[in-house]
């Protein structure tokens, strides 16, 4: 009888980008604590100007993009958002503006419709207008939120509802879910934070215990059925309590590119914490030779990177590795097996972690904020 043959490795394919993320600016006026921008934010005097975006919007559809998302900190900060939103509509990109929503006018969001915007999220804290004003740490933004999400849907714009959860809303998931359907929303992500960054430092204070984390999974599941055909519920569980980890962004360098305010162009929009990356800027360098050829995309691109138990892992051309963020900010090195699988030698440690921080009480916030980091 013959040995046993290891799998074929998956070829390091590179196909096209089909999503482009924008990150206009790191200016934001929430102090979220569990924001996905990076602890050293990047200042206003950095960020791109304007012809340099148009120009990198030209290239990502010349090199296959199809989607556009429109992010920060906070797009509508940049004043120049109108052009860019025309620029992607000419070039055919679908738009997209990840917003807060608390700094738009309706007569801006009607500019911006009638320029070829093709969609809006806007992001929600809670359903709670107290709970979340206190969470964003910004006073009656709950209320221009509902206000703004009433003026998509009256501009007949497609709206998403982004709701990130975590121990300090997730027992009001099911008015979370009760709001997206009341505004009209098509779609509502119920997107448990991911400990990164910002919400890194914030675990304790955001980290869900186990039965929080499968019960907001029974209460989706439950909605997915009974709103069928209102609206759409994506789901995306905390890492720690799973068993497998997820692809990152599809896998790393596989489906998607993150520009950054002053131009790096990043796998994932924390890729910027693993030491020693080299990142291309679109100031210098043209979007496809990036997308095809640069050091911090091949890196962890494919399987070939990959340590044991990965490299023989029949899953190993699904979940791509799973999050080299994660295998840093955890374990200390990015090339290790992600410690949300359970064929890490982390794994349980990874778990015990997350079920300490959510078994003490929640400190207060270290918010997101540019200028002092302060507490509350």
């Amino acid at each position: 009888m013959s040995a046993a043959r290891t799998p074929p490795e998956p070829r390091a394919a590179v196909g096209t980008p089909i999503g482009l993320l924008a990150e206009l600016t790191h200016r934001c006026p929430l102090q979220c604590p569990y924001c996905s921008n990076p602890l050293a934010l990047e200042r206003a005097g950095a960020e791109l100007a304007t012809e340099v975006w148009l120009d990198v919007l030209e290239q990502g559809a010349k090199l296959g993009v199809l989607q556009l998302h429109l992010s920060g900190g906070e797009p509508t900060l940049r004043r120049d958002l109108e052009e860019i939103v025309a620029r992607a509509a000419k070039v055919g990109l679908y738009s997209n503006l990840i917003t807060a929503g608390v700094l738009l006018t309706r007569d801006r969001l009607e500019r911006l419709a009638s320029l070829g915007l093709d969609h809006v999220q806007v992001s929600i804290q809670d359903a709670s207008a107290a709970n979340a004003d206190r969470i964003a740490h910004y006073g009656g933004g709950h209320a221009r939120k509902l206000e703004v999400a009433g003026w998509v849907r009256a501009l007949g714009l497609p709206l998403t509802i982004n709701a990130p959860v975590h121990r300090q809303n997730i027992d009001n998931l099911p008015a979370i879910i009760d709001l997206a359907v009341s505004v009209g929303a098509q779609r509502l992500e119920v997107a448990h934070v991911q400990y990164y960054g910002w919400a890194l430092q914030n675990r304790q204070a955001l980290m869900p215990t186990r039965r929080q984390v499968l019960d907001s999974a029974k209460l989706v599941n439950e909605a997915r059925e009974r709103l069928k055909g209102i609206v759409v519920i994506d789901f995306v569980v905390p890492d720690y309590y799973a068993r497998r980890p997820k692809p990152c962004m599809g896998g790393w360098g596989r489906g998607s590119i993150n520009i950054t305010p002053s131009g790096k162009a990043l796998p994932c929009h924390a890729a910027e914490t693993i030491p020693g990356l080299v990142f291309a800027n679109v100031r210098d360098e043209r979007l496809a030779d990036i997308w095809l050829h640069s050091e911090a995309f091949q890196r962890f691109r494919g399987t070939q990177w990959m340590p044991e138990p990965c490299r023989s892992c029949e899953l190993r051309a699904v979940d791509w590795g799973g999050c080299r963020c994660q295998a840093l900010a955890f374990a200390g090195d990015a090339a290790l097996t992600d410690p949300a699988c359970a064929k890490s030698s982390l794994h349980e440690a990874f778990t015990q972690v997350a079920e300490h921080a959510a078994a003490q009480p929640a400190p207060k916030f270290a918010y997101r904020n540019p200028r002092a980091g302060a507490h509350h």
